[in-house]
């Protein structure tokens, strides 16, 4: 059987119509065990002493194994399976090293803050060639640093845990992060934030971060953050609010985002904007029926409590869109009609530039991080019509949620160069190579590389 090199075992990538390309000992080995090769599926190949001395992944039949990129995440499933100890991918794999890099890191990932017994440090590691190891590493602190904020329950995460978030991050980097709470929303004119959070058990706020130089490209992210949502007035059944705590989970990935792009170190200035509450039931909590003028001078009339997260965003991209940034990109675990139109996988996207739409296409492809581009259907904007009030921020027919939550936001955009609004899940609901069912990081490594590509460092 194989032996190891350097102390390295090695690992061979291959496809289930391609065990021809094995060594022979290796070959036997796979045909005795009756391992088909499969994707994601990992095969422990013994040496001559009956240690385990390497390993196969399996990709699959070549046809039907989806694209290049995709195929080298299934290099995260490694992670769980390999015995303590160095590792490296054979030579010869058909596998990105950067992205099988990554996926290994991201499949390495636990979330054990409460466990009573941790799982050890002791991991095995890989080596993938030509990888850019250390953009590995900054990508997969970013994603872990999603999943752990989404990842940890409300009693341990409510408005006042998303700013600290953010000024540990600030701290780290040496970005300014200010905040507005509780009634000084008021006075700074964010009443919608204000109305919306103002029942929580922790006040309100609107978290602020900026890095870079002043005069560099203004790139701004905007997400949302409401630590947990009963619903409101409009109270969630029990079973809908049982993975509420993931409703910060726009905020999350915008920091994870904000992480990559100044661990990048890229020329721009970056702003991020967190509108941070909880929606909770209490006498002062806002009411179906209630008209509540936003930061942009719009009357919003309350069709659903439940509809919360597009006023908050509201606000927030009033703000934004003052400056008039080159790129405004919004996230937010907004609506449940998404997940019926695309799944938990899918996340969609909306945005009326037609190039920021295909460079991010391009993007999502190359670095195997799925989205899909939805209308921003104009002629359902009515649906969103008030009797009393300039808006409302539900529609009457129920139909086509995830349309009318976007072009909600799109009329608080007035002089942004480029928008988009990202509707996320932020959650795994299946483990998988890169990762555990749980919190999820969607989005940001495609958004990382199309603002690395428009911005590149210096």
């Amino acid at each position: 059987m194989v032996e190891a090199a350097n102390g390295e075992r090695p690992v061979w990538p291959v496809f289930a119509d391609g065990f021809e390309t094995l060594p022979d000992d290796v070959r036997r080995w796979c045909a005795a065990c009756r391992f088909k090769g499969g994707a994601g599926e990992v095969l422990l190949v013994p040496d001559a002493s009956g240690e385990v001395g390497a390993a196969v992944l399996g990709l699959g039949k070549e046809k039907q194994s989806g694209s290049a990129a995709g195929r080298s995440m299934l290099a995260g499933a490694l992670a769980n399976a390999l015995p303590d100890g160095a590792w490296r991918l054979a030579d010869g794999h058909p596998l990105d090293p950067d992205l099988a890099s990554l996926a290994f890191r991201l499949g390495a990932y636990r979330f054990d803050r409460y466990r009573a017994k941790p799982e050890g440090d002791a991991a095995p590691t890989i080596a993938a060639g030509a990888a850019d190891e250390a953009k590995a590493t900054l990508v997969a602190s970013a994603v872990h640093l999603v999943r752990d904020l989404v990842n940890t329950p409300a009693n341990d995460f409510l408005p006042d845990a998303t700013e600290q978030a953010a000024r540990d991050l600030g701290a780290e980097f040496g970005a300014e992060v200010s905040s507005i709470v509780g009634d000084d929303l008021l006075a700074e004119n964010f009443p919608m934030i204000h109305a919306v959070g103002r029942a929580g058990s922790v006040a309100p706020r609107l978290v602020d971060l900026c890095w870079g130089a002043a005069d560099a490209p203004r790139v701004t992210l905007v997400g949302k953050g409401v630590s947990f949502d009963t619903g409101g007035l409009d109270i969630k059944p029990a079973s809908g609010m049982l993975l509420m705590k993931k409703d910060m989970g726009g905020a999350a990935n915008v920091l994870g985002l904000a992480r990559i792009l100044m661990g990048r170190k890229l020329p721009i200035r970056l702003r991020v904007l967190l509108p941070a509450v909880e929606n909770s039931i209490a006498g002062n909590s806002f009411r179906p029926g209630d008209v509540l003028r936003s930061r942009a001078g719009r009357t919003v009339e309350i069709g659903n409590t439940d509809a919360e997260g597009r006023l908050i965003l509201a606000d927030a991209l009033t703000l934004a869109d003052e400056e008039a940034p080159d790129l405004l990109l919004d996230m937010a675990t907004l609506t449940g009609a998404a997940r019926v139109a695309l799944g938990p996988d899918l996340p969609p996207f909306f945005t009326d530039d037609e190039a920021f739409a295909a460079e991010l296409a391009e993007a999502s492809l190359a670095v195997a991080d799925p989205l899909w581009r939805l209308p921003l259907w104009t002629p359902y904007a009515k649906n969103l019509a008030s009797k009393i009030a300039d808006t409302n921020n539900v529609t009457s027919d129920g139909f086509a949620g995830s349309v009318t939550a976007a072009l909600f936001l799109q009329a608080f955009v007035k002089q942004a160069k480029t928008w988009a609004h990202f509707d996320v899940f932020a959650w795994r609901p299946q483990a998988g190579p890169t990762g555990p069912a749980g919190g999820e990081a969607q989005c940001i490594r495609a958004l990382h590389r199309l603002i690395e590509t428009r911005f590149p460092p210096e």
